[in-house]
């Protein structure tokens, strides 16, 4: 069976390797050349919050747009590519195309048949994920100017650990799925892609709420130190210690001159901080990531088995 697999779903196979194997020549031939550029024009203390740090970082973004472009599309065409062109066509093939009969009519059981084709193709799938995690985890620390944040950057989050296997697997069992669904690969394609799309932004929402925020109060500055932390919320905290969304009555007057906003809104909250108010800003500390990617994965990872099951578990029933 690992050999029918091999000669069934090789295409899939050799096609996914060679496109990481092209991003992989990617990633490694823009991080050689950003290395060097980044020695020749980086002033002294970067990386850092000094504003040349910044003008770095925007002249990286510009000299490497198209591989930012790229990055910033992968956590989700990545995964909704594998759901439709590993999982989708699985079994939605089989059926729109009959073979099924043929395939599960031979001396190898309908459950062995279905137990090898998911477990060696989806841990083909997970495999691919953390080559693409590691791939990003060397690429990323030389744009570290450029790319602001591993835990606090959502997008960054979902390519570096273990979150590209877990979204892979949970595409590719969301794609097989869908095709004991329809029991044709297109919709079954659709579905998945709108699947993933849905899921990711649903995480996204729910994911401040994998632990207890934490409370930091600044005075003098809206800014936390740590620019990794992923910040939940924040508010303005009265003299009297009740926390507000927007000081009403403070007595310091926001300016309104376009021209000179920032100025302005940094003269507000000066005001602000002068008379008594404090800024309270609640959010995850980076010391977090690994427990933001566990949990997370394991979200995914029981979804996948849920998914996997449903689908076992439609083909025996309905195996014709």
């Amino acid at each position: 069976m690992i050999w029918v697999t091999w000669r069934q779903h090789r295409a899939q196979i050799l096609v996914t390797a060679g496109l990481l194997a092209l991003l992989g020549v990617v990633l490694l031939g823009s991080a050689v050349e950003a290395s060097r550029y980044v020695a020749e024009h980086a002033p002294p203390g970067c990386p850092g919050p000094a504003v040349a740090c910044g003008d770095l970082a925007a002249a990286l973004g510009q000299r490497y747009d198209a591989v930012y472009s790229v990055f910033g599309w992968m956590p989700l065409v990545a995964p909704a590519l594998i759901g439709a062109f590993w999982g989708a066509p699985l079994l939605g093939r089989e059926y729109e195309r009959g073979t099924h009969r043929l395939a599960w009519t031979q001396s190898v059981p309908v459950r062995r048949w279905l137990a090898v084709k998911l477990s060696v193709l989806g841990g083909a799938v997970a495999a691919g994920g953390l080559l693409l995690s590691l791939m990003v985890s060397l690429w990323r620390p030389v744009f570290r100017e450029g790319i602001d944040s591993t835990f606090g950057n959502i997008g960054v989050f979902n390519m570096v650990g273990v979150e590209p296997a877990a979204w892979w697997l949970y595409a590719f069992a969301l794609g097989t799925l869908a095709g004991t669904l329809f029991r044709r690969t297109l919709p079954a394609m659709a579905l998945v892609v709108a699947g993933v799309a849905v899921t990711m932004f649903t995480l996204f929402q729910v994911s401040d709420h994998y632990a207890e925020p934490v409370r930091t109060e600044l005075s003098g500055t809206v800014l936390l130190d740590d620019p990794d932390a992923r910040l939940v919320r924040a508010a303005w905290v009265e003299p009297s210690g009740r926390e507000v969304a927007e000081p009403a009555r403070s007595g310091c007057p926001r300016g309104v001159d376009v021209g000179r906003s920032a100025r302005s809104t940094e003269a507000w909250q000066a005001c602000l901080f002068g008379t008594g108010y404090r800024y309270a800003v609640y959010h995850h500390p980076p010391s977090r990531f690994w427990r933001f990617q566990w949990t997370e994965a394991g979200i995914l990872a029981l979804a996948s088995a849920a998914f996997g099951g449903l689908s076992v578990r439609r083909v025996l029933r309905r195996p014709g």
